[in-house]
């Protein structure tokens, strides 16, 4: 007897503040041997409903079941690209905002308690011809964003990572979410513990309120460079759960 064959499947990823989609690639290429089809857009980091918008044109495009990934910030634009996208049938968010009806990223920042690290960052006006309506875009410290953003990751690396820093408009962090998607899909999440950009406490509450799979991994806010294979893992374990796919996905791993 023949088994079930796989449902072909495709995984997005969406980066969050202060990076760009390369901060994917350990993922990708774990994802790339486990077998579906990759994505990862560059997420324009001007406003949530912006940012939403261009996600669910690109989601728009596949013709395939997909489980949508979204770090940090980007956890946010999943949540609404997704309420309306009936190809996604499963959610992860790795050190993310799982934002419900309502909310913005500051609600979330402000109702725990702050990071040691607030004060790293810093705003710059944009000039009218670049800003796509923002007037202000949110940037880490050179000099700090290591401590912040990548404490797990060797110095070198970090150092990279901080100038070439994907800067976020101020307006993003106040948009206000609409329905979540997670609360009619299945979701995962990954939590940082040692996060020093999202309070590892606000990710916790996030989790438990979707009533996601939890994963915790010991790692920054750059969890997904510092723990790749563990972030593949996960996400893999989405793929596997949602819907009827045979059991035809895997993923092996020496940790």
């Amino acid at each position: 007897m023949h088994g079930t064959a796989p449902v072909p499947l495709a995984v997005v990823l969406v980066h969050g503040a202060f990076a760009g989609a390369s901060s994917w690639a350990k993922v990708i290429r774990l994802l790339h041997a486990a077998g579906p089809a990759v994505l990862a857009p560059a997420n324009p980091l001007r406003g949530l409903a912006h940012d939403a918008a261009y996600i669910r044109s690109v989601l728009r495009q596949i013709d395939v079941p997909v489980v949508l990934v979204g770090h940090g910030y980007g956890g946010a634009v999943v949540t609404e690209a997704a309420a309306d996208a009936e190809n996604v049938v499963a959610l992860c968010y790795v050190a993310a905002f799982g934002l419900d009806a309502g909310e913005c990223p500051r609600d979330i920042i402000g109702r725990f308690a702050p990071m040691p690290t607030m004060d790293a960052a810093f705003t710059t006006a944009v000039s009218p011809r670049f800003s796509g309506g923002a007037d202000s875009e949110l940037y880490i410290r050179e000099d700090r964003f290591p401590q912040a953003y990548a404490a797990d990751l060797p110095p070198r690396v970090a150092r990279v990572l901080s100038v070439t820093q994907r800067p976020i408009a101020q307006q993003a962090l106040t948009g206000r979410s609409g329905p979540p998607a997670w609360a009619s899909r299945p979701s995962w999440y990954a939590i940082a513990a040692a996060d020093r950009m999202l309070n590892p406490a606000a990710q916790r509450f996030m989790a438990q309120r979707m009533a996601a799979t939890e994963h915790l991994l010991p790692g920054s806010h750059a969890v997904v460079l510092s723990q790749p294979e563990a972030v593949a893992v996960m996400i893999m374990e989405a793929a596997g759960q949602s819907g009827d796919r045979g059991g035809g996905y895997g993923l092996q791993v020496t940790f």
